[in-house]
């Protein structure tokens, strides 16, 4: 792919969103339902969109809120729901706009107090607080947030009691009865004025940030971060944690600072990823360019995205890592590091994620569980405690508490940075030295991730790709051991393909949040033996779309 001569530089003023354009285009533009793109579609993280597209607009979340009100009145959900928005220009009218309906279907609605902003993660948690020990009277959430995507974008997810990301069944049902609502011109969806839905009895304002914060002390050991006094830093990338980092330090008396707590829907503070645009994704080098600069201030420094459910982190001796190699050195430590964790409990990853995992897991003696792309897929795990430590290779991961119970359902970039700090406290090395280690007794991957556009019919025949497609015996020089079409951890569909050797493989799939593939490739044996997989790979691809 391309890179942009801007990337990694501080974004151009022409490179910004126009705000008011973005937000009036929230309100006056109506989506087409004729048009494919301007229906609602919920990819593996909810429906996503920019209003400039009508794909985001009004409508669609006055939609998609009915039909959660009904899919609640079916499931007899009848606890409060939690209600959070990250920082995103269109997050904030999009809560307006689902307040109207949920105070008008009757809804009991907590809100942050004030206008502050709530981490993915922190939702999960409340909503697992609250249910625990419940049998009825269950709560579930809405997450306004488009995660990393660019400042002109809008997100909105559903998670349903168990706390995590709605599972297909349940996003399916919401997505055909909301576009049902928008082909009728939104007949039968309840609304009331935001100011009576704000001030209605079944709206109730909820202080997120102190029980989670003061919860973390059960799933991080703070005490030997704080004795280690290790000088490290946080970047909230302008996102829904940038309230929280603050707080976290002087609860737990860290040495920990904030190196931003500017919030600015334009996020004109960013250095722009690889193809031009701003994007808050802390996974990314470019994007990353700023806190990278400074890391040899700080014995270890981490950032999250938008929505704080994704992690990057950055170490002295490596600088960002990349987010298998993080996720690897995780697996190892947490595993030695958690004496109460169920001893059967299983290592989760997504099935393009680093094969170094599989090699670690083997390690230590832990069952490995491989699923499709999704955090929706280790839900039960979690909650059940059958899965110690689940990560996908967008960057990220959640694990138990250190009690070995259900912390979160949802991804969580916050422990996740905080863990690094833990690692470097303990182990008197950060998680890049540690990873070093792991490859000179397990062998060093080159990991790769190629992105192309593609129309939604491309992305149809790209889901739909077969084990016959593939003709060859051999990949990149080596015996191919695998083709698959279902995850081996629960034989669900990974729309897509992925083809294994000893030492490789590749995954092809289509992106389910945009209008893109992607090509996931690795090898034991270095560079040339990569670029063979993907030229391999992408000739399985190129007859795909021709076909």
């Amino acid at each position: 792919m391309a890179i942009h001569p801007l990337a990694g530089k501080p974004a151009e003023p022409q490179q910004l969103v126009d705000l008011t354009r973005l937000i009036t285009a929230y309100y006056s533009e109506k989506p087409d339902p004729g048009i494919p793109a301007q229906r609602v579609a919920f990819g593996t993280s909810g429906h996503r969109g920019s209003s400039f597209d009508a794909a985001f607009n009004e409508d669609h979340i006055l939609a998609i809120t009915q039909a959660i009100c009904l899919y609640r009145l079916e499931q007899k959900i009848d606890g409060p729901l939690f209600l959070a928005v990250d920082t995103h220009a269109l997050s904030w009218p999009a809560q307006i706009s689902a307040l109207e309906v949920l105070a008008a279907n009757g809804v009991e609605v907590m809100i942050a107090d004030g206008t502050d902003y709530t981490p993915t993660p922190v939702l999960s948690h409340a909503i697992l607080t609250y249910n625990d020990g419940r049998t009825g009277g269950l709560s579930d959430g809405i997450v306004i947030t488009p995660s990393h995507n660019p400042p002109k974008d809008g997100g909105f997810k559903y998670n349903p009691p168990h706390g995590g990301p709605a599972e297909p069944a349940i996003t399916d049902w919401v997505q055909k009865k909301a576009n049902e609502f928008l082909e009728n011109g939104l007949q039968g969806v309840k609304r009331i004025p935001y100011s009576r839905a704000l001030h209605a009895s079944t709206t109730h304002k909820y202080d997120y940030r102190q029980p989670y914060i003061a919860d973390l002390g059960n799933i991080i050991d703070m005490d030997r971060i704080r004795a280690s006094k290790l000088h490290f830093a946080a970047d909230p990338l302008g996102g829904a944690g940038v309230h929280y980092w603050e707080p976290i330090a002087e609860h737990y008396k860290l040495d920990l600072t904030v190196v931003s707590t500017v919030v600015d829907n334009t996020f004109r503070f960013m250095t722009v990823d690889w193809d031009g645009q701003i994007r808050m994704d802390p996974s990314s080098p470019y994007a990353m360019a700023s806190l990278v600069k400074m890391k040899d201030k700080f014995d270890i420094s981490f950032a999250c995205d938008t929505d704080h459910d994704r992690h990057g982190i950055v170490t002295r001796s490596q600088g960002l890592m990349q987010p298998n190699h993080y996720l690897s050195a995780c697996i190892f430590y947490l595993f030695q590091h958690r004496a109460k964790w169920p001893a059967g409990a299983r290592v989760g990853k997504t099935l393009v994620s680093s094969q170094m995992i599989d090699r670690i897991a083997a390690k230590i003696n832990r069952g490995l569980y491989e699923v499709p792309v999704g955090f929706k897929w280790f839900v039960d795990g979690l909650l059940a405690g059958t899965l110690g430590f689940v990560g996908e290779e967008s960057a990220g991961a959640s694990f138990l508490r250190s009690n070995g119970k259900v912390w979160t359902t949802d991804k969580d970039g916050m422990i996740a940075g905080l863990l690094s700090a833990e690692m470097t406290a303990v182990m008197g090395k950060d998680p890049g030295q540690i990873y070093q280690e792991l490859t000179s007794e397990l062998g060093n991957p080159v990991y790769d991730r190629v992105e192309a556009k593609a129309t939604p019919e491309e992305k149809k025949k790209l889901s739909k790709l077969s084990p016959s497609m593939v003709k060859q015996t051999e990949m990149a020089g080596e015996k191919i051991t695998g083709i698959l079409t279902t995850a081996p951890g629960n034989d669900a569909p990974i729309g897509g393909l992925k083809v294994t050797t000893e030492n490789g493989w590749f995954a092809a799939r289509p992106s389910g949040t945009e209008d893109i593939y992607k090509i996931y490739a690795e090898s034991f044996k270095g560079t040339d033996h990569l670029k063979m997989i993907q030229e391999q790979a992408q000739s399985i691809v190129n007859a795909a779309l021709k076909g």
